[in-house]
């Protein structure tokens, strides 16, 4: 176990992923509390048994192919840069941006589709961009026609306009758990950027002790807004809130760089705001990231894996190509490299949130489904290792990756080389976890008895010539 403070270092410390293209940094906050509500308990332990969900962010962007709802921040950021193109002044560029609602029509929208693909490749939950920073409803919201439901949208005359609606009840009929992505700042809401001034960077644009009425009215606007979401889409199992810099002013760490860019209180009520989600959804996980509490049910290292182990509950949330949005010809990740991410990910004891964005035209990419078909292989094999297990010390020695399962009866030791092709060894040897008396040993994939010695607490195994059938790792299951 390790104290607060170890616990946020070991997050801080080390990235082990060099993907910066198109991400936001996200700190990961200290001081994480422990849910105390039994449902709540065991809806988390259950959701650490998936270990492999499907992240999407979706939305009108998807039509020019930026980065999501960024770029209508005044911030000075590289990644946020406009495109000319799209607009010579800022004023114009809003208007452009906006004015997508009105060509968005993703006419290959097809939820079932990607329901099929993932699940084959191992993902066991799904977290949907209901609605980002920009304030566009990706579901039928009563609050505002800033929404692919609106009459303004080509798509609302689709029977599955609905698009939160289509995948939730899809993914959720294939045995997937549900999570609604909200964002709790909202760009387009002039009770959040005020149109009486101009935005000057991601926080809202006034001081809500000065201007109440503005602020309160914008708190019931979330709140509704948040009670349709897990109200109206059947079972949601977690409400993933981003847009951290929507805190209480006394939350904020100035040791964050961007929580130093808040300097208005922007407490938006979460104890009203959770308590209303948990009535509606007994037991819901309640994810509101980086703002310490009782509401920060687990905490979501962004496109970055700790070096170590922790003992909270946590989940990397990491892009399958470059970026959150969809852009066109994205660079996407190997299959060995997105094996490697997970073995990682799960030996620390997290979930691994793989993001895989929609295009304009409602499909993804063909590389992707690629992509998931080769992961498939690999989990047809090696599922048993992977799902319902948790963390065991040494965790990581060299190339040897380690779970147990959840009665710790078995262990399961994962090799990597991270070479670009993977070759297993012909001869293996790893340390065993303290006190672990192994009585019989397998390498999942092979068929052939496999020969083994243990000497001390180490274990060598020659491995047979078939070994070279293996593709981005070799994974040795030992039972005591």
């Amino acid at each position: 176990m390790f104290t607060k403070q170890q616990t946020k270092t070991l997050f801080l410390s080390s990235l082990l992923l060099s993907t910066t293209f198109f991400t936001q940094a996200h700190n990961v906050s200290e001081g994480y509390q422990k849910p105390t509500d039994p449902l709540v308990i065991q809806n988390l332990e259950n959701w650490q048994d998936l270990k492999f969900g499907l992240f999407m962010h979706w939305g009108t962007y998807s039509q020019w192919g930026i980065v999501e709802s960024w770029s209508l921040c005044p911030e000075d950021e590289s990644w946020t840069q406009r495109k000319s193109e799209h607009g010579k002044s800022y004023d114009e560029y809003v208007k452009n941006y906006e004015n997508l609602q009105t060509t968005f029509n993703p006419t290959q929208f097809n939820p079932q589709k990607w329901a099929d693909a993932t699940k084959k490749a191992g993902m066991k939950y799904v977290v949907f961009t209901t609605k980002h920073h920009d304030g566009f409803a990706m579901f039928d919201t009563q609050q505002s026609d800033y929404k692919i439901t609106s009459s303004k949208t080509p798509f609302s005359k689709n029977p599955k306009a609905d698009v939160t609606k289509e995948i939730f009840n899809t993914f959720r009929k294939d045995g997937f758990k549900i999570g609604a992505y909200f964002s709790k700042p909202d760009w387009h809401s002039d009770d959040y950027w005020w149109s009486y001034f101009p935005p000057k960077d991601r926080n809202v644009n006034y001081d809500p002790k000065k201007y109440p009425e503005k602020w309160n009215s914008f708190m019931n606007f979330t709140f509704n807004q948040l009670n349709e979401i897990t109200s109206n889409y059947g079972k949601v199992d977690i409400l993933w809130l981003d847009g951290g810099w929507v805190r209480p002013f006394h939350t904020i760490d100035p040791n964050v760089e961007w929580q130093r860019t808040i300097k208005v209180e922007q407490d938006i009520d979460m104890d009203k705001i959770g308590t209303m989600a948990r009535k509606n959804q007994p037991g819901i996980i309640v994810v509101d990231r980086t703002v310490p509490g009782k509401w920060e049910n687990y905490v979501t290292p962004e496109q970055a894996v700790p070096e170590h182990a922790l003992s909270i509950p946590w989940e990397s949330c990491i892009t399958m190509g470059d970026s959150f949005s969809y852009v066109p010809n994205d660079n996407y990740k190997s299959s060995q490299k997105i094996i490697e991410t997970l073995v990682k990910i799960i030996s620390r004891g997290g979930n691994y949130l793989m993001n895989i964005a929609p295009g304009p035209n409602g499909d993804y990419d063909p590389i992707v489904y690629d992509r998931l078909n080769e992961i498939s292989t690999w989990m047809n094999d090696n599922q048993s290792a992977v799902f319902a297990t948790r963390a065991v010390a040494p965790y990581h020695d060299g190339n040897f990756y380690y779970t147990q399962s959840k009665d710790g009866k078995t262990v399961n030791i994962f090799h990597l080389d991270e070479k670009e092709n993977y070759q297993s060894p012909s001869i293996v040897s790893f340390v065993l976890p303290e006190n672990f008396k192994p009585k019989s040993l397998k390498v999942l994939g092979l068929k052939n008895k496999i020969h083994w010695k243990k000497t001390g607490n180490s274990i060598e195994i020659n491995l047979p010539k078939e070994r070279n059938q293996l593709k981005y790792s070799t994974v040795i299951q030992i039972i005591q």
